[in-house]
């Protein structure tokens, strides 16, 4: 029993490590709002610095856009994947979509709109952490 016990200890301390590494930001691309979810740190302090102010370089949100939902973001009926986001200054036309307009054409997604599933919303900032 105890060692059930013992068991159950590591894997609460586990999961909430793993929590701990993770932080969730939300981006405005000037009318709506988009909830994201960063796990390196070098980003998670880059986009802290964002909202500060300390940092103004690579504003921007990119990513790879998944076609579900996350808890995290529940507007929207997909999000982007955080082993892919990152920040930018300039990017291709293609990627660009506002987060309603991605909503609203999700199907098309992958395709002629946003092929690969890179998202890129020239307008994106980051407002807040949650």
């Amino acid at each position: 029993m105890k060692f059930i016990q013992i068991i159950a200890a590591l894997l609460v301390i586990q999961v909430a490590l793993a929590s701990a590494r993770n932080a969730y930001f939300v981006f405005s691309d000037g009318t709506d709002e988009f909830t994201i979810k960063l796990t390196d740190p070098a980003k998670i302090a880059h986009a802290r610095g964002l909202i500060s102010g300390a940092v103004t370089d690579a504003p921007h949100i990119n990513g790879i856009i998944v076609k579900q939902p996350a808890w995290y973001n529940p507007f929207w009926s997909f999000y982007l994947d955080s082993n892919t986001i990152s920040f930018f200054d300039a990017a291709m036309e293609v990627c660009d979509a506002g987060i309603n307009y991605t909503e609203e054409h999700l199907a098309e997604v992958g395709g002629a709109l946003l092929p690969g599933n890179r998202w890129c919303p020239w307008h994106s900032r980051v407002v807040r952490e949650v």
